[in-house]
């Protein structure tokens, strides 16, 4: 298990429960998402819209352990969790007809992690 680098609460709080509903579910994406949240801040993933439209189909749903930006066109509906996300990016996902959503509420939506995808 990753040493958590963060001293961001939310985050800290995010990675510990990530865990947590990996051991009682036994879903292992859970578990690479929070391995993917503890590396230090440099090191952390940051995905623009260009690249989930580029790698997902309508409908879909994603999960990106970091942070949306908002560069980029998105075509087509899509279901999206992020830890963060900028105000560009959330007003286009909403205008593509899509959903943005936080992790958590994700890991609530479905909690065996079936059918989402790790963009990063």
């Amino acid at each position: 298990m990753k040493k958590i680098k963060s001293t961001n609460p939310e985050l800290v709080s995010l990675i510990r429960s990530l865990r947590k509903k990996t051991r009682e579910s036994e879903a292992k994406i859970w578990r690479a998402v929070a391995n993917y949240l503890s590396q230090s801040r440099q090191r952390r993933i940051t995905v623009n819209l260009s690249k989930l439209n580029r790698y997902t189909e309508t409908g879909e749903t994603v999960v990106v352990p970091g942070k949306v930006l908002g560069a980029g066109k998105i075509n087509h509906s899509l279901n999206v969790a992020a830890f963060t996300f900028s105000q560009q990016a959330r007003s286009k996902i909403l205008k593509s007809k899509g959903k943005y959503m936080s992790i958590p509420e994700l890991m609530d939506k479905n909690p065996k992690g079936s059918g989402v995808k790790i963009i990063g």
